[in-house]
């Protein structure tokens, strides 16, 4: 994938991003700015044009005009606006700066007469006219007095607009190349990584084997799709993790049979061996009958060590890449396994002067693990306590429903082991120091390995003032 042009791509998007975010904000307040300059200009306008309306009117009823002449000429001599003033016949009363020929000032009169409303400007801008009319009818028959105009300059209003935009656009401008610059650091910090992830994925891809390619077989279940949508450096990237979880599954699959095939391999000869060594026992003379008897219990023990690699193995597989079978059950009720394996356990217990309790008060308990899965953790809990807690020791299985969590513990008064001890009971081939030959140090590394293969997990604590508590907790399923 080219980092160059993933980097521009993501550029392009932050920048038009960042540009809408700029334009919604510095377009509405300049628009703003003009409607505030326009309502002040059309606010004094219609001030100056209402106090000359009211001279006039006072000047009708009076009769003289001359002060009203003056007071128009000394508005705009003063730096105001031209003033208008007409009688009912459109004649001048007063005139300070206004061409009445001019059609937009007759028009505006006209207007006026006929008590119409002016037009005035809605929002100004700096390429609007160099001026705005204002007007309004004397007196309360318009036909039977006159009217005043004043021309207003915009020429103020729309310099100030000019400038407020002007500063508008420039922060504007100065905020794009902020974002800019912010989007190019981004684009870089963000594009590197992935950069790096799209070369080296490239790299390992084309190692893996060609049947391992996308398109050479189905996806499995829950795995990523082969169809990608995006950019095509993102495809590209995506097919390439296809094809390694395809190359892992390829991998744990052969992992796994050749496990299999090895211990299946060796088990046929040491069964052999086996009965070879059984059918010596007759003829064997005395004197190497303790050898015999050795020779036969290390074919045992490798017997029981293949047998609980092959476990572990298939323990540690993860769910993911096993081969989907609908028979398989993916909850079951805690309590009926429990009442399963202690009954199976009781009698061997018996024989050996241990006391074997199960004070089970839930009716049910389902948690997210097949029924033989949760059995064969037990076993493996119930084998250690059996073997090691000691004679006379009394062995309680029970069982707490918690909101997300069933918890089942397996805990014993006996001789338990040291707290030195403890974290290394779940290592694979680990036997205690107290530990006599039986046994091959994989029960505890397989009963963990299929507690987190389920999303559980396995506590190995001591019990006070002795003993040893093994706690297994997995999820539990809401029941219907």
């Amino acid at each position: 994938m080219s980092e160059a042009v993933v980097r521009q791509r993501l550029l392009i998007v932050l920048t038009v991003f960042a540009a809408i975010a700029v334009l919604g904000f510095a377009v509405p307040l300049a628009l703003s700015d003009a409607a505030n300059r326009t309502e002040a200009l059309v606010s004094r306008g219609s001030s100056d044009v209402d106090r000359f309306a009211a001279m006039a009117e006072a000047a009708t009823t009076s009769g003289d005009d001359s002060a009203l002449a003056e007071a128009a000429n000394r508005f705009h001599a003063m730096g105001g606006d031209p003033v208008l003033i007409v009688d009912a016949t459109g004649g001048p009363i007063a005139d300070a700066g206004v061409n009445p020929r001019d059609p937009a000032v007759e028009n505006a009169l006209v207007a006026a007469r006929r008590n119409e409303t002016a037009r005035l400007p809605e929002r100004l801008t700096p390429w609007s006219s160099r001026s705005a009319l204002f007007s309004r009818p004397l007196g309360p028959d318009p036909r039977a007095g006159g009217a005043v105009m004043i021309e207003a300059s915009t020429d103020r209003a729309r310099a100030d607009i000019a400038r407020d935009w002007t500063m508008i656009g420039s922060a504007a401008v100065i905020a794009m190349m902020g974002f800019g610059l912010l989007a190019v650091g981004l684009s870089r910090w963000v594009v590197r990584p992935l950069g790096g992830l799209s070369r080296a994925v490239a790299d390992l891809t084309a190692l893996l084997p060609a049947r391992t390619a996308v398109t050479d077989r189905a996806p499995r279940p829950g795995s990523l799709a082969t169809e990608h949508g995006g950019p095509p450096e993102i495809r590209a990237l995506a097919e390439s993790f296809d094809a390694m979880a395809f190359a892992m599954a390829d991998s744990v699959d052969a992992q796994r049979r050749l496990v299999a095939d090895t211990a299946h391999s060796m088990r046929n000869p040491l069964s052999a061996m086996a009965v070879r060594l059984d059918s010596l026992e007759a003829v064997v003379p005395a004197p190497a009958a303790a050898t015999l008897r050795g020779a036969q219990a290390e074919v045992d023990r490798l017997i029981g060590l293949l047998n609980g690699l092959l476990s572990l193995a298939t323990a540690e597989t993860p769910r993911g890449f096993d081969t989907p079978n609908p028979r398989d059950d993916t909850h079951c009720d805690a309590v009926s396994v429990v009442a399963d394996r202690t009954d199976a356990w009781r009698d061997a217990y018996d024989e050996a002067d241990r006391r074997l309790c199960s004070p089970v008060t839930a009716s049910r308990a389902q948690v997210a693990a097949p029924a033989d899965a949760l059995a064969q953790i037990l076993d493996v809990a119930l084998s250690n306590s059996y073997l090691h807690a000691g004679a006379d020791a009394r062995v309680t299985v029970s069982i707490a429903v918690e909101p997300t969590s069933v918890v089942v513990t397996v805990s014993d008064d006996g001789k338990g082991v040291s707290e030195q001890e403890l974290p290394c009971l779940t290592r694979r081939f680990y036997r205690g120091c107290d530990v006599d030959g039986v046994g091959s140090g994989l029960g505890l590394p397989i009963a963990v390995a299929l507690a987190n293969r389920y999303g559980g997990q396995i506590m190995v604590e001591s019990v006070q003032p002795h003993g040893l508590s093994v706690a297994i907790r997995l999820p539990a399923v809401a029941l219907p």
